[in-house]
């Protein structure tokens, strides 16, 4: 469609830029692609200006980067791409190809979304901007591309997987083939097993498997080939140890190997939050027969489990997310995956006793892997539902929330800092104002002079009468969704009251769901406010 953005993400090495470059190659488009500038050719009496006395630095590099970036785009959507020699001149059907943006706009990303408002009242061409998938909390795609401005641009999403091992293991072996017998006097072949190690290692990426594919088939290159020779032996030995078969096409050896593969070209092995929740309430597991795996004595029977096939703690660990919030997330997700109310119980009580681990704030930092441990491993064995390997089928994809406490934390935190801000004079800590000061005040029939006074005592200083509490509206939690929402990215990200606003900050300073106070000439009458009996219903 004319004039249409397209945002292109994934994790790297996925393919996503050479699968553009083909595309547009058998679509007979040209591609224009922006790429950051290098150095810019300031000239002694520019680096004067900018860095003199009287200098606000109105023309520092990122901002001319930008500047640059912006004169590129709207220049490629309106002139056609220079005919060089040799090209054919029949179609001039093109796109323009974003992958390096400048850094101006991660720090300011209101700028780039205006460029792109103006790029979109003046289009000719597709806009295609690809962007790597960022396990941080303040995401690439997050910052730059925010919900709102994809749905005022109407930007189309296309999200690309990791490549599976079954492929990366095709088009490996194709190449070590090819490479094998056009450079035999230089190259040598992987066995399976390497070629197997090799990509268990580079965590989906291909890019990454083809340069170690080179490095570790170069015969000069001792140390790639000592090693592979080391890693194939090992391997050997250790599956012919455990006497073991392929499931799923992964092996079953000591997972302990996987820490070892990363010497050659290994990457980091990150899952996004949603699936390492998933791998660990779905607890997949793989049959073993009785002679390889010791039985339990008959009164502990009912522990008897198949062999997993995650470890949890890994899990844990390559999600970036810290310990605790990771059991926050398991405990609201973990009861819409139990069939049996016996099972819950038991959960329960596992994850009771990890938060019971991490109680005392100077152990916490020592506990909090000891906590995830107790919490993950407990909850898997207490689902006696998925506890062997012909039970894995049969329940089904079942959507995943994000806890609630994250919404009552937030709301904890605006009426604290609501109320200090209100009721500043009492010269009390905002938790005694809402438990002690407010519920009296809300059966006193004291006047007040402020009415978000008395709306905030009517919100806050009366409990409702209702027998039946309804449930909070979830949020779902998405693929590539950080997990941490920005209310904790701050100095209170672990929910305590300590930014809230000093006992003289006014008004201005309540937060925007909190009522605001209004000037009380405009809402006085000649009589006494009074609080209105609140009907609780």
């Amino acid at each position: 469609q004319s004039g249409s953005i397209l945002l292109l993400t994934g994790p790297p090495g996925c393919g996503k830029t050479a699968t553009l470059q083909i595309l547009a190659r058998d679509l007979g488009l040209q591609v224009q692609e922006w790429t950051n500038p290098l150095s810019l050719d300031f000239t002694k009496e520019d680096l004067r200006n900018m860095f003199g006395h009287d200098s606000n630095f109105h023309t520092f590099p990122s901002q001319a980067q930008a500047a640059l970036f912006q004169d590129f785009l709207l220049r490629a959507n309106k002139y056609n791409k220079l005919q060089m020699l040799g090209e054919s001149s029949e179609n001039d059907k093109k796109l323009i190809l974003i992958e390096d943006i400048p850094n101006q706009f991660y720090r300011d990303p209101g700028s780039l979304h205006e460029i792109l408002r103006s790029f979109i009242r003046t289009s000719r061409c597709p806009l295609v901007f690809i962007i790597s998938d960022n396990f941080s909390r303040d995401s690439n795609q997050g910052s730059l591309f925010p919900t709102e401005i994809v749905q005022e641009l109407c930007i189309f999403n296309i999200s690309f997987k990791p490549i599976a091992p079954t492929n990366m293991m095709k088009v490996l072996n194709r190449i070590a083939a090819a490479e094998a017998s056009l450079n035999r006097e230089k190259n040598y072949a992987l066995d399976r097993t390497s070629l197997e190690l090799l990509c268990r290692g580079c965590s989906g990426d291909i890019r990454s498997a083809i340069n170690s594919l080179q490095f570790s088939s170069m015969k000069d290159c001792s140390l790639g080939k000592e090693f592979w020779s080391k890693k194939k032996k090992s391997s050997t030995i250790k599956c012919e140890e455990a006497g073991v078969s392929k499931v799923r096409g992964k092996s079953k050896c000591d997972t302990s190997e996987d820490q070892e593969i990363q010497a050659i070209g290994g990457r980091d092995a990150s899952i996004f939050l949603f699936h390492a929740l998933g791998k660990i309430i779905y607890c997949k597991r793989e049959a073993v027969s009785d002679t390889e795996c010791p039985q339990l004595p008959a009164h502990l029977s009912e522990h008897h489990r198949d062999t997993l096939l995650i470890q949890p703690e890994d899990i844990v660990e390559k999600s970036h997310m810290s310990e605790s919030m990771f059991n926050l997330y398991l405990h609201q997700n973990y009861v819409d995956f139990f069939s049996d109310i016996d099972d819950v119980v038991r959960a329960s009580e596992y994850l009771s006793t990890a938060d019971v681990l991490c109680s005392n704030w100077s152990t916490r930092l020592v506990m909090e892997r000891y906590s995830a441990s107790v919490a993950t491993r407990g909850g898997i064995h207490s689902n006696t539902s998925r506890a062997f390997a012909h039970q894995q089928g049969g329940m089904g994809f079942r959507p995943l929330h994000k806890p609630q406490w994250f919404l009552i934390n937030k709301k904890y935190q605006e009426n604290c800092l609501a109320a200090k801000s209100l009721f500043s004079s009492f010269c009390l800590p905002p938790e005694c104002l809402q438990t002690e000061l407010l519920p009296y005040l809300a059966v006193l029939a004291n006047p007040m002079r402020n009415q978000a006074q008395i709306a905030f005592i009517q919100d806050v200083g009366r409990l409702p009468l209702k027998r039946h509490f309804g449930r909070l509206q979830l949020e779902a939690l998405g693929d590539k969704d950080p997990g941490v929402p920005e209310l904790f990215h701050g100095d209170g990200a672990d929910g305590d009251p300590e930014g809230l606003p000093s006992s003289q900050s006014s008004g201005s300073d309540l937060p925007g769901s909190q009522p605001q106070p209004i000037a009380a000439q405009a809402i006085l009458e000649e009589e006494e406010l009074r609080i209105e009996e609140y009907d609780s219903d």
